[in-house]
């Protein structure tokens, strides 16, 4: 009989949804499958597989309610903010699929005389998408939808926690009739998905998650030689310089640090304020923490969700209560949250001053409402402590001196610099990490080059 797998909600702590888990034969069907169907998929037009992907979105994006709905009962998102992922997932798919053709077509070299040279664009071959609950649809998507069009066929494996990301997903390329076998998810097991990573006819893995994770993914894929992009944790940093717009920046950072109750890779977790407003914007962050509304993400007045379980609420409490030992302040009236309890998984925002790097909280990555402060009296502190750190996924500026910040940019170890802004994924731009935070690049033109390889054409031209 097949191990099932269980979905508990945050919501209330009951079974949500269940589901068998696939084991070697169903592994070893798929990937079967998948070669045959990705060989047919390979060689349609590319026009052709950009319209049939977009008749995807229309049909997932027809199920926006109900989608939005499970993501809340799934992961604890606040109803009110749930849609959101479905605009932002048809945002990312509509610009990767617009710029395909440009992206995906053939490089010329310089001409030569008697020879045709160029270098095109050729898919994989068979790509597994690894993808975790946090954002379900907005991890996936980034690697599903460009994988598809530049001819790969995907195999998705979703987090045991959102299980049905991966069905929607499926149902979509259904109605839009994607051939059988270019697309297929899979609920596995660790030990499994390790085995799919592992399994030579596998060409290249996706993978959003923890740092070991990570670790485990380069193990596994070792074994047949696939390559992986990795978007792995991060500990976020924010400069406000003391010619910020100091509203802006309270609203902006607050809201970056504690949106999906700060469970974002790349979700604001520390911040750096220049001594001339250190003070006021304490002071603001706090007052936008205790306008919050904890509660159920069933509530349409909910802002705050919960956690996605208990034990992930008490990392942040233990993590929380060693700063205060080690000296720092959390100010934050908890007791202003009814919702807030030890033992679930629902907490009250975290806004914790009187922090240094000699403390845990300040360095390793803390996946919640979470955020530490702290005074500094030049661009070069501010600089140094922002790469005080094993992460690089984003760094935000906020300035009214647009050089300023471009040179503070300049010297950050990250993957991507915001200036006047934070915890946002443009399309447009390579969404990549540095450090412990990753490896590769999804999105942008950029992130098709993960998911071809070049094959060049070298041609003597008949005389």
């Amino acid at each position: 009989m097949s191990a099932i797998q269980s979905t508990i909600t945050p919501v209330d702590g009951s079974v949500y949804v269940t589901r068998p888990l696939a084991g070697s034969a169903e592994i070893d069907a798929a990937l079967s499958e998948a070669i045959r169907a990705q060989r047919a998929w390979a060689t349609a037009p590319l026009s052709e597989r950009v319209a049939l992907l977009h008749r995807a979105v229309d049909a997932f994006v027809a199920d926006a309610a109900a989608i939005a709905l499970e993501i809340s009962w799934q992961m604890g998102r606040p109803v009110a903010h749930t849609p959101s992922e479905v605009r932002g997932f048809e945002e990312r798919a509509r610009h990767m699929l617009a710029i395909a053709e440009e992206t995906l077509g053939p490089v010329v070299a310089t001409p030569k005389e008697g020879f045709d040279r160029r270098i095109k664009r050729v898919p994989l071959g068979v790509v597994a998408v690894v993808a975790p609950w946090n954002y379900p649809y907005l991890t996936a998507v980034n690697a599903v939808i460009p994988a598809l069009a530049a001819g790969n066929a995907v195999i998705l494996k979703h987090s045991h926690q959102t299980p049905l990301c991966a069905e929607r997903f499926a149902n979509a390329f259904a109605a839009a009739g994607l051939p059988a076998g270019v697309f297929t998810h899979l609920h596995l097991s660790h030990a499994d998905t390790s085995a799919l990573m592992g399994d030579p006819r596998l060409a290249h893995v996706c993978f959003t998650g923890s740092v070991d994770g990570g670790r485990a993914v380069v193990a596994a894929t070792a074994r047949g030689f696939a390559t992986a992009g990795l978007e792995l944790g991060g500990k976020d940093p924010a400069y406000v310089r003391a010619d910020a717009k100091l509203e802006h920046a309270i609203d902006s950072l607050a809201d970056g640090a504690f949106f999906n109750a700060g469970q974002s890779c790349c979700g604001i977790k520390r911040i750096y304020v220049a001594n001339a407003l250190y003070d006021r914007f304490v002071d603001g962050v706090v007052a936008f923490a205790h306008a919050y509304k904890l509660g159920s993400p069933i509530d349409p007045e909910t802002s705050l969700g919960p956690l996605v379980r208990t034990s992930a609420a008490e990392w942040i409490r233990t993590q929380v209560a060693d700063t205060i030992r080690r000296g720092g302040r959390q100010l934050v009236d908890g007791t202003r949250f009814t919702a807030n309890q030890s033992g679930t998984p629902y907490l009250a925002p975290q806004v914790l001053v009187d922090v240094d790097h000699s403390m845990p909280f300040m360095r390793e990555e803390s996946f919640g409402p979470a955020v530490g402060i702290m005074r500094v009296a030049s661009d070069e502190e501010a600089i140094r402590l922002m790469n005080d750190s094993d992460f690089g996924l984003t760094a935000a500026v906020y300035s009214g001196d647009a050089e300023a910040a471009d040179r503070i940019g300049d010297a950050l170890d990250t993957g991507t610099v915001f200036l006047n802004r934070c915890d946002y994924l443009d399309p447009a731009l390579a969404w990549t990490g540095v450090k412990n935070s990753g490896r590769g690049c999804t999105l942008s033109r950029v992130g098709y080059e993960q998911l071809t390889r070049p094959k060049s054409f070298n041609s003597r031209i008949a005389p």
